[in-house]
Parts: structure tokens; C-alpha cells; sequence
């Protein structure tokens, strides 16, 4: 399977909030998204850990 489950990271707080799928043949670097931090209440980056 080319696809994997990536874990988000908020930038701001450090807390995991989302989970998201990638293709890892395609995107060999790892996600960074722009997504909502219920914590912080705001639109944060968010990258990818694992």
C-alpha cells in the first residue's frame, strides 16, 4: 500500500490534533497544513510526525 496514516502536530501548542493519509510514493516530504487548534482556537500550522 502506497498510502500511510500521518499524525498532525500543531506548531503552537505541541499537541496532536488531526490524523490524515499520504501517498509516500508522491510526497516524500513530510505534510505541512494550515488547520484549526480547538486548543488555541485559531488557524496554526500543523506538521507531520512519526
Amino acid at each position: 500500500m502506497p498510502r500511510e496514516q500521518a499524525i498532525m502536530e500543531c506548531t503552537v501548542c505541541k499537541r496532536r490534533n488531526y490524523t490524515t493519509t499520504r501517498n509516500k510514493k508522491t510526497t516524500t516530504n513530510r505534510l505541512e497544513l494550515v488547520k484549526f487548534c480547538p486548543h488555541d482556537r485559531k488557524r496554526t500550522v500543523h506538521k507531520e510526525v512519526k
